[in-house]
């Protein structure tokens, strides 16, 4: 039976309700996940999976699970994937804690990955509100262990429905623990290609290739013994091939602590694929999408990027606004009238920001920098500072609060500076110059956000205006594009 710390859930769930204004039944949906999802559902949950599954918008369905986890209801992780496996290769608890290299014992290969890219934001329930078995590691049956635990993300094969996990079961030979100061063996059948052992907690692995056994003909009953030592951190095989046919590996825990063994043998036609295909993942919320969320900025305030690195985006947007005529604005209302005029306009900034699934990430005296994880939101949300200024002017009266905006899309690294989540590069320094181009009432967009998906079409009703200008870090001259209004 589940057991669930029911007044503690009711507190929760009253103080996720009080937070926000919410769709109706929104709530009592999340609710109904907590108390009846499944054990994997609740353990690794996606809010995209969320929304799809009980018709909410992504947007709020992100908004929840972030109040959720800032209640203490589901905990956040952020979780790196193999991109050719699947299997989920570290999960850190904080934001700071993540680090971008990744190994992956079973795929045989390490590198660098980018918030935007296989780096999976994940949330569990608190095992103070539902304890689930899968919190209990030292005691998940060996199946548990891969199959729900390690693979339970579901990649699929490129270009159609087949879950690299199904094809990889084929493949298994048989999966054990290695107890700590004792050897453990596994009988098996052996057939050509390689044979690959991995302990998917810690990523240690070995390969050994299938060489044919001239013995196998004569005794074609009798088992080869293969032994191998495992030490905490790596697989050592005595021998440097495995011959076909019935095999007993026997494998010694030397180190101080349970290891495991995933043993795979990988059949020829995998072994001469030139590259490894990148699996195809039902969408989920990427550390980039999280770190250009406002909720997450707010909730978050702590959360930071390690110091002494950052860490690496593949594609993010920068909007940048600022006040046209400011020193004349202070001039004529003086310094405190118009900085609580500026305030207010930074207040609506943030809400439309929000609203496009952006992010403020700073203001520069009376400029704003906001952050995207998809280009059109940048755009969409430019052209809705744009409708609703005028409004914002006719309620406060002259003089009129005047903005000129520029964006660009890119590369970039997130950084924490003054305690604050920012970001760093030539994407930032590119966006930062193209709103120096516009003028009153102007976005200037540079070709790369104008040739992002969804853009042109966003702009078809518009008035926009093709030129050349010098963009720093950019040689020669770059094609801008302003947008002036409506036609």
């Amino acid at each position: 039976m589940t057991s669930i710390d029911e007044r503690l859930l009711e507190s929760k769930m009253t103080q996720i309700e009080q937070a926000r204004t919410w769709s109706p039944r929104v709530i009592s949906k999340f609710e109904t996940l907590i108390r009846s999802g499944d054990e994997v559902s609740l353990y690794r949950a996606n809010p995209l999976a969320f929304a799809r599954d009980r018709s909410v918008a992504e947007p709020e369905s992100i908004d929840l699970f972030l109040h959720a986890a800032r209640a203490g209801l589901v905990d956040m992780h952020w979780d790196i994937l193999c991109p050719h496996s699947g299997l989920v290769l570290e999960s850190f608890g904080r934001l700071r804690a993540l680090r971008s290299h990744f190994v992956c014992g079973l795929c045989d290969i390490e590198g660098h990955t980018e918030l935007d890219d296989f780096i999976e934001v994940s949330f569990s329930v608190s095992p103070q509100i539902r304890h689930l078995a899968l919190y209990d590691v030292d005691n998940l049956s060996i199946e548990d262990l891969h199959w729900k635990l390690k693979f339970a993300n579901g990649g699929r094969l490129p270009g159609g429905q087949t879950r690299f996990v199904d094809v990889l079961r084929g493949f298994v030979r048989g999966m054990t623990y290695l107890p700590s100061g004792l050897t453990t063996t596994l009988q098996t059948d052996i057939g050509p290609g390689a044979v690959s052992g991995v302990n998917v907690q810690t990523q240690a692995g070995f390969t050994l290739p299938v060489a044919l056994d001239p013995t196998a003909v004569q005794m074609p009953n009798t088992p080869t013994i293969v032994r191998a030592t495992y030490d905490g951190q790596r697989f050592t095989p005595a021998v440097s091939a495995v011959p076909s046919g019935p095999v007993i590996f026997e494998i010694s825990n030397t180190g101080p602590k349970r290891g495991s063994l995933l043993l795979i043998n990988w059949p020829p036609e995998i072994l001469e694929m030139p590259e490894k295909p990148t699996l195809e993942f039902d969408p989920y919320v990427s550390g980039g999408m999280l770190l250009t969320r406002q909720t997450f900025r707010k909730l978050f305030r702590s959360e930071r990027v390690d110091e002494e690195e950052g860490l690496g985006v593949r594609q993010v947007t920068f909007l940048f606004t600022d006040l046209k005529g400011s020193t004349a604005l202070y001039e004529r209302l003086g310094d405190l009238n118009a900085y609580a005029l500026v305030r207010e306009h930074f207040a609506l900034l943030d809400a439309i920001a929000h609203r496009h699934a952006g992010a403020i990430v700073k203001t520069i005296g009376d400029a704003v920098m906001a952050a995207f994880f998809r280009p059109v939101d940048a755009v969409e949300a430019a052209l809705h500072i744009l409708r609703d200024i005028g409004e914002f002017n006719s309620k406060h009266g002259q003089p009129a609060v005047v903005l000129k905006m520029g964006a660009h899309c890119g590369p970039s690294i997130a950084v924490t500076l003054n305690e604050n989540l920012d970001y760093f590069g030539q994407t930032v320094n590119i966006a930062a110059r193209v709103q120096s181009f516009a003028d009153a009432g102007e976005i200037c967009l540079t070709e790369a956000l104008y040739t992002a998906p969804a853009v042109r079409q966003l702009l078809a009703g518009h008035h926009v205006e093709e030129f050349e200008a010098p963009l720093r870090g950019v040689e020669g001259e770059a094609r801008v594009y302003r947008v002036t209004g409506r036609l």
